[in-house]
């Protein structure tokens, strides 16, 4: 997974540019629309507290902020500064985002697939990949192909990274004991979400994220001081000289 998403996140990421490149001179329009949408009053009749509600969903389920989860991947990689870590773990949401979510919006409004009669099905229906699909393929005919790829591979690392979280939770609660039992129930689980209605399984997810955050936002207040304490002393060695800059690729 650590391979495969960031070389997947780049293809998404060059292909987006390709299209925005391709339609430069609408890039200042689709922006003013997506601002105008935002805030006219119509917006409001559409219930825009309901969308950002949505947004939020949406967002967690894309990063994973606030939910706790990344701490599990970071917690095992092998450093002397957690600091380091951390502000290394504050580029993934950045990263998910405010750069592939927001290139996706800009392809969308700029191909005006969000307003093209012939995909007026696909708007209705809320079919989200098929409309970005849509919108990728007005550009280059195989680039829907390019976008399937891209989607099943992070969909399959998603799966590899959250049964790592899961089996370090059984491992911590059981003592190590069981770990087999996890495993069935995670491909059971897995099996059964494919085959389930998938506004079902978004439901489910949004709840077991909630359920995940309410305990790992209290525990981030509680221990929000002694966070700042040791940012402020990792910062206050790195500008002293103190500590070697990392470099990418090398390990500490």
């Amino acid at each position: 997974a650590g391979t495969l998403v960031p070389l997947m996140c780049l293809l998404y990421v060059l292909a987006s540019l390709f299209i925005l490149l391709v339609n430069i001179t609408e890039i200042p329009g689709a922006i003013a629309t997506i601002i105008s949408g935002a805030f006219v009053p119509k917006a409001v009749e559409g219930g825009i507290i309901g969308v950002i509600i949505q947004g939020f969903q949406r967002s967690a389920f894309s990063n994973e902020a606030g939910v706790g989860s990344a701490a599990i991947a970071h917690s095992a990689a092998k450093t002397d500064e957690p600091i380091r870590e951390g502000l290394v773990a504050l580029l993934e949401p950045f990263i998910d985002t405010i750069v592939v979510c927001n290139m996706t919006a800009l392809v969308i409004v700029i191909t005006k697939v969000y307003i093209a009669d012939e995909f007026a099905a696909l708007r209705e229906a809320k079919k989200g990949a098929e409309l970005t699909s849509a919108a990728f393929g007005t550009v280059l005919a195989w680039f829907p192909i390019l976008l399937a790829i891209a989607v099943f591979c992070f969909a399959f690392s998603t799966m590899i990274s959250w049964s790592y979280y899961g089996e370090r939770c059984w491992d911590y609660l059981s003592g190590g004991r069981g770990l087999i039992i996890y495993k069935i129930l995670f491909l059971v689980a897995a099996f059964v979400g494919s085959v389930s209605n998938p506004s079902s399984v978004i439901d489910f997810s949004d709840a077991t994220l909630i359920s995940m955050a309410f305990p790992n936002i209290l525990g981030g207040y509680f221990l929000s001081a002694q966070v700042a304490k040791d940012l402020q002393n990792y910062m206050g060695r790195l500008s002293q000289g103190e500590i070697r800059p990392a470099k990418w690729g090398v390990g500490e």
